[in-house]
């Protein structure tokens, strides 16, 4: 019994300690509007001006509706895909969504998105090879395309790649870091023209990028994208919980 003692003694003791020291960032979540409240899609609306639109000559724009308080996205038939915008704009601005997409979807974070769906793009390509938190220039000249890690050939398995700046979780700490089939936090920063474009997933900054020449207007809508190609009908993005904060 002595011995017992002991050990509940150190237990109580000793602190419990993470798996990983993540390098959160302390933001500031002051000031942000809610866009999507989870009640409505009002403020929001489909275009079906996008190259990622339009299979067989389908103009729907994908399949987007409200469930569980989530907007919900989708191909409605095989290879057509689109994109949801606000039908506000936006400038210079800090976006944050919580993200539980099923893993094989390619979607994306449109910042200063046009009907055409021409924007800077938060990637959200939730697939084998593809990447979260890089930015991407859809439609845009200048090849923009940064990212510092690939999926392998599973959620949790992730190879950083150099790019801008270090991936800043290990690959061995990810699925500790990341929780795949729970709501995670994505967040964007767009400032200027040429833009400052800042990307965290779970409060870690991922990804930092400043043009070099202004090659998209000052402002533009945030969106969600459903890419085209394939068959993805049956799997889903989802996002919840979109707020803004806008400057001058």
């Amino acid at each position: 019994m002595r011995g017992f003692r002991v050990l509940a003694l150190v237990c109580l003791i000793c602190p419990v300690v993470d798996a990983a020291d993540f390098p959160r960032e302390k933001l500031d979540d002051g000031g942000f509007e809610t866009v999507f409240d989870g009640k409505s899609l009002n403020g929001w609306h489909v275009s079906t001006q996008t190259g990622h639109s339009g299979a067989s000559m389908h103009t729907s724009g994908g399949r987007w509706r409200l469930e569980d308080g989530a907007i919900v996205g989708s191909q409605d038939i095989p290879g057509n895909g689109g994109i949801i915008l606000t039908d506000r704009q936006f400038g210079n601005f800090e976006v944050i969504v919580e993200m539980k997409n099923d893993y094989g979807p390619d979607s994306g974070l449109f910042l200063r998105s046009n009907e055409r769906g021409q924007a800077y793009q938060y990637m959200v390509d939730y697939h084998n090879n593809g990447n979260l938190a890089g930015i991407y220039g859809e439609g845009l000249s200048g090849g923009i395309d940064y990212k510092n890690f690939d999926f392998l050939d599973a959620v949790t398995r992730i190879k950083p790649r150099d790019s801008l700046i270090p991936c800043p979780i290990k690959a061995e700490d990810w699925p500790e870091f990341w929780k795949h089939g729970e709501w995670n936090e994505l967040r964007a920063r767009i400032d200027s023209n040429p833009p400052k474009i800042t990307t965290w997933v779970n409060r870690v900054k991922f990804m930092e990028f400043t043009d070099k020449e202004k090659r998209h207007p000052d402002t533009g809508s945030v969106a969600l994208q459903v890419h085209g190609g394939g068959d993805f009908t049956k799997q889903f993005v989802r996002y919840r919980n979109v707020r803004i904060k806008e400057w001058k």
